[in-house]
């Protein structure tokens, strides 16, 4: 092994130890960046992996999530068969069945409800992998159904519909030739650890930085030239403030406002309430320092805004926010512009590549006629009209009011109660269920009280269709086979197709043969991208030109960037605002009540919700869940390091660990989720939700802490 490189490129088996080195990607905190792994691979099995130097995403480097591959596929509690149950929900007792005999149960309890009670009473869930997520949509739909749904309910789309309400397209930030990067919600050394060093190269070369962020992290002391912290939820009144000082100023682009953005004298109007000093009593950031953030803005030539649309999101008033955030880039000029923010199609699966697929014409070709509306249709019209899928933050409620229609079975992939608010009652509506399928990597809590579960496979154990920004695709291949008899979802969902009788010839005849339709356009076939060992680009890549699309056209009611979305205001009955306009995160009895703010979600960079707390080894870097407060709530509540507080909310208590940090202002209380002993996110009332999007209100609910004795 002297000549590592070789051997990496080579593939080809070690004669000293008999190791080969296979080529793979990492899914663990799938979709973000699907990094390039070497898999150390002997004797079937994964010895060791790294980070492979030849993907062009990663180059070598791999987070503490990612080098946890190894611990993770090998975990204990694998599924290595489909089980059955045999006790009561959730006591965790299964017996081992075959494939055969699984399919054909599903099948016939399915195929029974669909005939008893029609097909919208099952529903179709997908968690936090999204690979396949065309395939699973399309199979949720040739059954019948439109109840399709995805963890998305509560993650990205919130700032998609935010991008789609303004301009109709998502968009990218072009770093790469910024000279002042808006850092709003960037995390990125605990969450997207590829980024910092981009925004540090940019820093070096002259690229001003302001980072938004309630508490001090690793950005804002390693890249902030200017730090801004607004208490959770606040984020739209401060950027509403900066577009005042902007607009006061005249430090705006009038030009590129007349030719291409919509609603501008209305937006000028209402911003004025949010000049001057008030911004500090709304947010808790100074006006000198609003007003340094605007002559910033002022002095650059270009701007770019990182998009986070969980932090920005995760509050009752996120997707105003998130539009009032992206105003700025319309008022500056900075939209479809070199170094602001870029149109960008997504190409498959969320994922902006340069060149377009067929993927919503697979879906759409199944999509149900004349089926009852989905579930959340009625409570949120904006993301039905937008998304057309369930908003599954109602999906509890529906499944125990049984309004407008009941729901008697769910058949998910990787469902995880934990990412819903209120997961109790979550729990409480599984429990409630006459049939309950989850195909999982592990038997997790929510497994246990399914009626059948299915083992799924790594991202190291199947193959995929992937594309990545810049033209590039691959078609990954298998590093080692599936552990036991674990299936990847893609088989399990197109075998299953046939068992249930699904009129979908495409769907039935295989994932790779669907793939091969999506991509019927490109001029690249599957077996060439399965041929690269890492993404290549494509014959088919096209760069987006700045201001084309502006010139084109947009694709909104007016072909403009619309800060008064004419969308919404052609739809009163909705009861939503066409401008992007703020609410504070908490009303006043609630603050009153529950005078502190507790945000449930902040990152660690050695865990992705609650994926990897059962991996033992990451785990140990933060075993006991633990909640930070200020030093200052520490002193007056007399809570020393460690003694355990009551965080009350108005759906309940959870008594966890103090942590005490001077990175946390006063009044804030922050918890990472996921603790099976500590679950925060049932302290988030079900009905704290955003009326725009449907996300629950994570990161700013209204709480107050007291010492246990």
């Amino acid at each position: 092994m002297s000549d590592l490189n070789a051997l990496l490129k080579a593939k080809i088996p070690c004669p000293e130890t008999g190791i080969e080195i296979r080529h793979g990607i990492c899914d663990i905190c799938s979709p973000s960046f699907h990094c390039g792994i070497n898999a150390y691979v002997k004797d079937g099995e994964i010895v060791k992996v790294e980070g492979n130097p030849d993907h062009p995403v990663n180059h070598g480097l791999l987070c503490t999530k990612g080098m946890s591959n190894r611990a993770y596929i090998y975990r204990e509690d694998r599924v290595l068969t489909p089980l059955k149950r045999v006790g009561e929900r959730g006591e965790g007792r299964f017996q081992p069945i075959s494939w055969e005999e699984a399919y054909t149960e599903i099948a016939r309890r399915l195929n029974e409800q669909k005939e008893k009670y029609g097909p919208e009473s099952v529903v179709f869930f997908s968690g936090y992998d999204k690979w396949y997520r065309m395939i699973f949509e399309r199979f949720a739909y040739s059954f019948g159904s439109p109840n399709y749904g995805s963890e998305s309910s509560t993650c990205f789309t919130s700032g998609l519909m935010a991008w789609k309400t303004a301009t109709g397209l998502p968009a990218r930030a072009d770093m790469g030739k910024c000279d002042l990067f808006l850092g709003w919600a960037f995390n990125g050394y605990y969450s997207r650890y590829l980024v910092p060093p981009n925004v540090l190269a940019r820093k070096e070369a002259g690229t001003k930085v302001i980072i938004i962020d309630p508490r001090v992290t690793p950005a804002t002391y390693k890249l902030a030239d200017l730090h801004l912290a607004p208490r959770p939820g606040t984020d739209g009144a401060l950027a509403l403030a900066i577009a005042a000082e902007l607009i006061a100023n005249g430090w705006i682009d009038k030009p590129y406002i007349e030719k291409y953005v919509h609603g501008f004298p209305e937006y000028a109007d209402y911003v004025r309430q949010f000049a001057g000093d008030e911004v500090e009593r709304l947010t808790g950031v100074p006006y000198a320092q609003v007003r340094q953030a605007a002559q910033m803005i002022h002095d650059s030539s270009a701007m770019c805004v990182n998009e986070s649309s969980a932090p920005i999101g995760h509050h009752k008033n996120g997707m105003q926010n998130y539009r009032a955030i992206m105003s700025l880039l319309a008022i500056t000029g900075n939209y479809d512009r070199a170094g602001g923010q870029m149109p960008a199609e997504h190409t498959y699966i969320h994922v902006s590549s340069g060149f377009l697929t067929k993927e919503h014409q697979f879906v759409d070709a199944a999509r149900p006629k004349n089926a009852p509306l989905p579930i959340g249709a009625p409570r949120f019209p904006l993301w039905n009209h937008m998304e057309r899928q369930m908003q599954s933050t109602d999906l509890s409620r529906q499944i125990m009011e049984g309004t407008p229609y009941p729901v008697h079975s769910i058949f998910a992939l990787g469902m995880n109660m934990r990412m819903f608010p209120d997961s109790p009652y979550m729990l409480e509506a599984l429990k409630s269920l006459e049939f309950f399928v989850d195909t999982d990597l592990f038997l997790t809590d929510t497994a246990k009280y399914a009626d059948i579960v299915l083992p799924a496979c790594s991202s190291l154990e199947r193959g995929e269709f992937k594309t990545y920004p810049a033209g590039r695709a691959i078609f990954t291949t298998p590093v080692i086979p599936p552990r036991g008899s674990a299936k990847s979802d893609v088989d399990i969902l197109c075998e299953l197709a046939g068992y249930l009788d699904l009129k979908d010839d495409l769907l039935r005849s295989g994932y790779e043969t669907c793939i091969r339709h999506i991509i019927s356009d490109l001029h690249i076939t599957v077996e060439e991208l399965k041929a690269f060992d890492v993404p290549k680009r494509i014959p088919d890549f096209s760069p987006e030109l700045p201001m084309a699309r502006l010139e084109a056209g947009l694709p909104t009611p007016t072909g403009k960037f619309e800060l008064k979305s004419e969308l919404i205001a052609a739809h009163p009955e909705w009861g939503l605002d066409a401008l992007p306009t703020y609410v504070p995160p908490v009303d006043e009895e609630s603050a009153r009540d529950f005078p502190m703010l507790l945000c449930a979600g902040s990152r660690i960079p050695n865990a992705i919700h609650s994926r990897l707390h059962d991996v033992k080894w990451e785990r140990a870097l933060r075993p006991i869940p633990a909640a930070e407060i200020s030093v200052q709530d520490a002193q007056a509540l007399d809570i020393q390091e460690g003694d355990h507080i009551l965080i009350s909310t108005s759906a309940g208590s959870m008594e966890v660990a103090a942590q005490i940090s001077n990175q946390v202002s006063p009044g804030q209380v922050f918890m990472f989720h996921g603790y099976r002993e500590a679950d925060v996110n049932q302290l988030i009332h079900r009905d704290n939700l955003d009326p725009y999007c449907g996300f629950p209100a994570f990161r700013s609910t209204a709480c107050k802490i007291a010492k246990k004795e």
